[in-house]
């Protein structure tokens, strides 16, 4: 009776106030469920150091994996921004290209009727 009781001490002060999730708890979490899982373990029988060892291994790698994934998405959004930008100068470029590549009617106009007079004199 007292192994549930002390597990569920246990749970209840690792986790943090406002946290949803067990994919959303943090380094001090982590740290508040060893401590506590030290407190309440066996002295006659303590907890295998290897476990210990596997245990915050485990957390380093997914904390890493973690901070990964962070900065791929960090990444991902700033090459969208870029993208989005090239885009519009690309846009930007064609319709200067179109506007120098056919003068507008008006102008057109004026430089036929100029070439007209040129040729009459």
């Amino acid at each position: 009776m007292t192994a549930i009781a002390s597990t569920s001490a246990a749970s209840s002060t690792a986790a943090s106030p406002g946290k949803s999730s067990l994919g959303q708890l943090g380094s001090a979490d982590f740290l508040k469920l060893m401590t506590t899982q030290l407190q309440q373990q066996d002295p006659f029988n303590p907890t295998d150091n290897t476990q210990m060892l596997a245990q915050m291994a485990q957390f380093s790698s997914l904390s890493q994996a973690s901070d990964t994934n962070k900065g791929v998405a960090d990444l991902n959004t700033r090459l969208a921004e870029i993208s989005r930008k090239l885009d519009a100068v690309v846009a930007a470029q064609q319709a200067l290209a179109q506007t120098q590549a056919a003068p507008p009617a008006a102008a057109q106009a004026s430089t036929t009727s100029a070439s007209t007079t040129a040729a009459a004199a």
